[in-house]
């Protein structure tokens, strides 16, 4: 046991583990208070939309489009088999999309590949862009991808992997927060047609099994997240 130990402080010791969790706890902070966590949410749903949408294009569904509002909820709209696997998955995408995203980003920035995770961000926030059918929707998007298009572009390499880790580490919370909000809505009676809702009228699952599934996922994505932002190289 010791000498694990030693080897893990090594390992943290000789990576960029005091920058990345000051990053990662300042996202911890920006997910758990209200203030920040309002307005800095549709970051969360944008990821959340366009999980919903590529899984739909993915499955042979045709994709009608995105609409982003200003309260931080989301539609996609998509046409084709109202039953069967497509639908199912369509439905499914949406809460492990954000944590997804997160995990993967979390792995380039560990690799010292952050410029390539923010370029793949400004070019999914694009993809996003072309199917976002309302004025809020498209400045929502906008702002969030001209955000990352600056670092992109203007930052130093130490920076671009400062806010790549930064953003990793706000989705890999802001994968959970939204599950454990769903909950507490279905609680209290609310969200009938939730995707968990929908889910269960399609497959006879209970809505709770969708919403433990998404918690684990969530879960898994935010350790391994975790572990790999914590070795990043030194800045």
């Amino acid at each position: 046991m010791d000498e694990i130990v030693r080897e893990w402080t090594a390992q943290l010791l000789d990576s960029g583990s005091v920058a990345a969790l000051v990053a990662g706890l300042v996202a911890l902070a920006l997910v758990l208070h209200r203030a920040t966590w309002l307005p800095l949410r549709g970051v969360v749903t944008i990821a959340h939309e366009g999980g919903h949408a590529l899984v739909a294009l993915l499955s042979g569904r045709t994709l009608n489009g995105i609409r982003l509002h200003s309260d931080t909820s989301g539609l996609t709209v998509s046409t084709g088999k109202p039953t069967g696997p497509g639908m199912v998955l369509t439905l499914f995408a949406g809460y492990p999309a954000v944590s997804l995203l997160g995990l993967g980003g979390a792995w380039l920035v560990t690799v010292d590949l952050a410029h390539v995770m923010l370029w793949g961000c400004v070019a999914l926030l694009a993809a996003v862009l072309l199917a976002v059918r309302n004025v809020y929707g498209v400045l929502s998007v906008l702002v969030t991808g001209g955000a990352v298009f600056a670092v992109s572009w203007f930052a130093t390499p130490a920076w671009q992997a400062l806010c790549g880790a930064l953003l990793c580490w706000f989705l890999l919370f802001g994968g959970v927060r939204p599950i454990a909000e769903l909950r507490r809505k279905r609680s209290h009676g609310r969200a009938a047609s939730s995707d968990a809702d929908q889910l269960a009228r399609l497959t006879g699952v209970p809505a709770g099994l969708w919403l433990a599934c998404w918690f684990l996922i969530a879960l898994v994505c935010l350790v391994f997240g975790a572990r790999w932002l914590l070795l990043m190289p030194q800045l």
